[in-house]
This record gives structure tokens, C-alpha cells and sequence, in this order.
């Protein structure tokens, strides 16, 4: 049972950090550069409406969400425990979860700034230049995050 309780949290974990790796790689690989083809105020302008519209409850739920579930599958799996390779993974998971819920408290206000500078192309290039370089840093945090709980899944399979 403690091997399938952990095997299942590890696997949602994973799935998790999926969507979120993949929403975050989407927006600094597609949607970021568009504010060079487009300009800065039309970018604020669609971000304002995604981002800070919808995204005010899409982002938080499934950001903090995965951090969240990512933390309790490690400590769950470490108070069932976990050794070796599998413990390494978890602690490693646990410790991703939260390097990406800090780099993202650093970013988000960030790109809540540009409803203070709607409509100035100049203030908006510098908001948007400074958050695509923090949601860049989400990103490999992310992807390394993404990594360590395929990691901590197959450790977990072995245990």
C-alpha cells in the first residue's frame, strides 16, 4: 500500500508538472516573442486580457497547485520511507517545487506591473524585456523539475 500510495501521487505530481512546464514553455518560446512582431502596447494588450484576465485563476491554480502536490508527494513518500535513489528524487522534488514558487514570486508582479504602464511602448518593452528574462528562469527550473519527477517515478517503480 505505501508503495501505491506514493507510486500515485508521484505519477499525478508528474503529470502536473507537465502541464505546467508545458503552459510555461509555451509562453516564453510562442507568446513572449510575439510582443517583438506585434509591439509592446498590442502585447499588453492580449496579455492584459489572458494573463491577467483568465489567467489571474488558470496560472495560480495549476502553478501553485503542482508546487503544492509536488511537496506532499515528497513528504508523503519520505514518511513512508523512502531510501536511497527514491529519497534523493523526492527531496529533489520537494526542492524544484519550491526554487520554481520563488523564481514565480519574483515574476508574476512583474508582469502585473504592465497595468500601470498600459498604453507607453517604453515602460511596457523594459516590463515585458525583465519578465520574459524571470519566466525564462521559470522555465529551466520547470523543465529541471519536469526532469526529477520522472526521476523520482522511476525510482519509485524500482523501490
Amino acid at each position: 500500500m505505501q508503495v501505491g500510495t506514493t507510486m500515485a501521487l508521484v505519477t499525478a505530481s508528474l503529470l502536473a508538472n507537465g502541464l505546467l512546464t508545458g503552459a510555461t514553455l509555451d509562453q516564453a518560446i510562442k507568446q513572449l516573442p510575439a510582443r517583438n512582431a506585434i509591439g509592446a502596447v498590442a502585447y499588453s494588450d492580449y496579455s492584459r486580457a489572458a494573463d491577467l484576465g483568465n489567467g489571474l485563476i488558470w496560472y495560480p491554480v495549476l502553478g501553485v497547485g503542482t508546487a503544492v502536490l509536488s511537496v506532499v508527494t515528497g513528504a508523503v513518500g519520505l514518511a513512508q520511507h523512502a531510501s536511497g535513489a527514491q529519497a534523493a528524487a523526492l527531496i529533489a522534488l520537494i526542492i524544484g517545487s519550491i526554487a520554481h514558487m520563488g523564481s514565480t514570486a519574483l515574476a508574476a508582479p512583474v508582469n502585473m506591473s504592465q497595468r500601470r504602464a498600459a498604453g507607453d511602448a517604453e515602460a511596457l518593452s523594459r516590463i515585458f524585456d525583465r519578465f520574459a528574462r524571470l519566466n525564462a528562469l521559470r522555465a529551466a527550473l520547470l523543465v529541471v523539475t519536469l526532469g526529477i519527477a520522472v526521476w523520482a517515478l522511476l525510482a519509485t517503480a524500482q523501490a
